[in-house]
């Protein structure tokens, strides 16, 4: 989806130069990508959870951070448990 939406922008930019219609048409397209498909919040300008202030990915509360902290300790103790190979393996490099 990125090479495409650059691919386009590049090629309305080119045609830019021969027409300024072109040049509005590939800001506007930077800015829809930018506001909508970067932020993956689709057509919803409002956040579904947490807080407006924190950015995506992050948890609102402390509460919240170490649950999923928590949790994440969780899965990589048993990854390196059910593949002892494996997590040795990547040590080494």
């Amino acid at each position: 989806m990125n090479t495409v939406i650059l691919s386009a922008t590049a090629v309305l930019v080119v045609l830019g130069f021969s027409d300024s219609v072109y040049w509005l048409a590939a800001v506007a397209l930077l800015y829809v990508y930018i506001r909508y498909a970067r932020s993956g919040s689709g057509t919803s300008a409002t956040p579904s959870s947490g807080s407006a202030s924190s950015p995506a990915g992050t948890p609102s509360t402390y509460r919240a951070y170490r649950a999923r902290r928590d949790q994440q300790a969780k899965w990589e103790r048993r990854y390196r448990r059910e593949r002892p190979f494996e997590t040795r393996r990547q040590e080494r490099k």
